[in-house]
């Protein structure tokens, strides 16, 4: 558990030898050579989100990550329209906000109210620094993309082609994230729009990306969704669920959890929370390494729903036998 592999040293210090390196060059040439060595340092940067996803440990990736993300910012700086670092950076500051800062805000919020808020708002302050990555990621890709959103959202959107459907989606999770924690901002929610318009591009371009992320995200956009009877925003829910739940081949704890908490608290359907529940802890978190993480932090989450399974339903179903 958690010892590094001699491929995973090697590649490490390869690493390590490259940034060194470009830092040397960075120091001592001029504009077009430190430019070609952040350029070659990001590229090592935005392919190496693979080491994290893979970890076991979810405290050291929390205390890891900080100084990749400024890293990146820094590299950013210099070469501001690096679309891989643009990606990773959209990514990075998104899934670090919720995966860390937002879970350990709705953890203590029953126990420091005010510590909680404020936890709150640091990571909605970091959603919408990962949309204006995401955002930026598609300008570069797409001259004059932030304009058209502007006059036509459709219209813009419909440039966009498969290879940036990664950048789509962060673009459209991170604003929905923070949409979802400025909920007294009347201006953020009318944004909701937005999200809608590019998340539902990714899904037309290839919705199967990421093992089923666009689908399992559009659990939760329909949670957020106005103007619709419950019966068909359960409907359109369930939709998502079982088409990420085909893609995922049910490896993605997340599903689980998303469905448990945006369909069946409102819906007030324990029985249906508790398997949901159950099952996301029952995803096998070493027989996927790829995902190994991102399970890990949804079973935090299904474990926590869990214990306030009496806050959240009127009458709570007993544990199956």
């Amino acid at each position: 558990m958690g010892v590094t592999s001699g491929v995973e040293d090697k590649q490490v210090t390869s690493t390590i030898r490259l940034i060194i390196a470009c830092c040397l060059l960075a120091a001592g040439c001029g504009c077009s050579v430190k430019r070609m060595a952040v350029n070659k340092l990001g590229n090592a940067l935005a392919s190496g989100g693979s080491t994290y996803e893979s970890d076991d440990d979810p405290e050291l990736v929390a205390g890891a990550v900080p100084f990749g993300l400024k890293l990146m910012e820094s590299l950013l700086a210099e070469s501001p329209k690096h679309t891989g670092l643009l990606l990773a950076a959209s990514s990075g500051f998104t899934e670090y906000a919720y995966a860390f800062i937002g879970q350990q805000a709705d953890e203590t919020r029953g126990e420091n109210l005010e510590r909680s808020d404020a936890m709150r708002e640091r990571a909605r302050k970091m959603y919408v620094r990962g949309h204006n990555y995401g955002l930026r990621g598609l300008e570069a890709r797409y001259p004059g993309f932030g304009a058209a959103l502007e006059s036509d959202v459709a219209a813009a959107v419909a440039r966009v082609k498969k290879r940036d459907v990664p950048l789509l989606y962060w673009t459209a999770a991170s604003l929905g994230l923070a949409i979802s924690g400025s909920k007294d901002n009347p201006a953020m929610i009318a944004r909701l729009p937005l999200v809608e318009a590019l998340i539902g591009r990714a899904a037309e371009l290839d919705e199967t990306w990421s093992g089923g992320a666009v689908p399992e995200f559009l659990i939760t956009i329909e949670g957020a969704r106005s103007g619709l009877k419950k019966e068909e925003v359960q409907r359109r829910m369930r939709l998502h669920f079982d088409r990420a739940l085909e893609i995922s081949k049910g490896r993605h704890a997340g599903a689980f959890v998303s469905y448990a908490e945006n369909a069946c608290v409102p819906a007030q359907n324990v029985v249906e929370f508790r398997s949901m529940i159950d099952r996301a802890l029952a995803v096998d978190t070493e027989g996927n390494q790829d995902n190994r993480l991102a399970n890990l932090v949804a079973q935090r989450r299904a474990r926590w729903l869990l214990k306030r399974i009496d806050d959240l339903f009127l009458e709570a179903a007993p544990k199956a036998q």
